[in-house]
């Protein structure tokens, strides 16, 4: 029967005895060491960094890009309204400005959400 003394000489038996079921702390020291610089190895073939900014979306940063894209959106679209409202009271044509700027308002605000994204400049550079 094991007793105390087994589980101070490693405990390298296994629930059922057989012999290396449980590795010591210091082969699993080792093997943590090796896997970390095979995994170094991979990254640096692979070129990770870009793919690492690619998958971090929960930054600050995203949070503050998703309201500035929405309040870009909103704001084109309210500015408009205010100007077809304001060109129905005017020259009372009363519902033909309002919807004429509001759509022209949502063209707006879709613009200006491409080019606080990034993607606006894009479109026409494709090189050819």
């Amino acid at each position: 029967m094991s007793g105390p003394e087994d589980a101070s000489q490693g405990g390298n038996r296994g629930p059922d005895g057989a012999e290396g079921s449980r590795p010591s702390e210091t082969e699993l020291s080792a093997r943590l060491e090796r896997l970390n610089t095979s995994l170094g190895q991979v990254r640096a073939k692979a070129g990770t960094p870009a793919a690492d900014k690619a998958r971090d979306t929960s930054s600050p940063s995203g949070v503050a890009l998703a309201f500035r894209l929405g309040a870009e959106f909103v704001s084109g679209v309210l500015v408009g309204s205010l100007i077809g409202y304001g060109i129905d009271r005017l020259f009372s044509i009363t519902p033909f400005g309002l919807i004429v700027f509001t759509l022209v308002g949502f063209a707006a605000g879709v613009l200006n959400m491409l080019r606080a994204s990034g993607e606006g400049g894009r479109r026409g550079k494709t090189g050819s």
